[in-house]
């Protein structure tokens, strides 16, 4: 089997967590094998650093160690499933990965030439694809609420900056081609028949 790293990214709300699940279905119905996983998390060790980035107060943390901890996290990520799911040939779909710290932290705090640094020193690995779910704030940011969970803290920072993060997305979509920008307005089954067919080019 030929291993492929897919992702997805977008703002809370946007969808894609939904998506990453049912195309991990759909390709799992089709005979391969799929590790479906999501950040900040994926590993033990990761999963307990995810409870401290996204519950508590909106100042909870700073930009910078919101960063050492995302990081962190993604360390241990990589090390403890994405690497050892590729090495055995599967087919690896993240619900976030290292672009959401290069938006939310690296745009939040600017810190742009920072996160990229710590990337490349830490992590250095980038998907084969990645799945943008693009959709208007404000639907994203009631859907989000309308969760009711308790990992709320980014929600919690409000419309505005929502907002910039979509654009923080976009802008990061046009300049790179391992993007493609999935409407993510649409109905349910339309997008998952595009994130098939997409990857399935992906991996022919």
């Amino acid at each position: 089997m030929t291993p492929a790293f897919l992702s997805f990214e977008g703002i809370d709300g946007s969808g894609k967590s939904t998506q990453a699940r049912r195309l991990a279905e759909s390709l799992r119905a089709t005979g391969h094998t799929v590790t479906l996983t999501r950040e900040p998390g994926g590993s033990p060790g990761a999963e307990e650093i995810r409870a401290l980035v996204l519950q508590g107060d909106t100042n909870r943390w700073s930009a910078e160690t919101e960063l050492l901890l995302f990081t962190a996290a993604r360390r241990d990520h990589l090390e403890k499933t994405i690497c050892p799911a590729l090495a055995r040939g599967e087919i690896v779909i993240t619900d976030r990965f290292a672009d959401s710290t290069r938006i939310y932290q690296g745009m939040r705090g600017n810190l742009p030439s920072t996160v990229n640094s710590l990337h490349d020193l830490m992590i250095g690995t980038e998907p084969d694809l990645t799945f943008l779910v693009d959709l208007d704030p404000k639907l994203g940011l009631a859907r989000a609420r309308a969760r009711n969970d308790t990992e709320q803290r980014f929600e919690n920072m409000g419309l505005s900056f929502q907002e910039k993060m979509r654009t923080g997305f976009l802008t990061l979509a046009d300049l790179n081609p391992r993007f493609r920008v999935i409407d993510g307005s649409r109905d349910p089954d339309s997008i998952a028949a595009q994130l098939l067919a997409l990857t399935r080019a992906q991996l022919s």
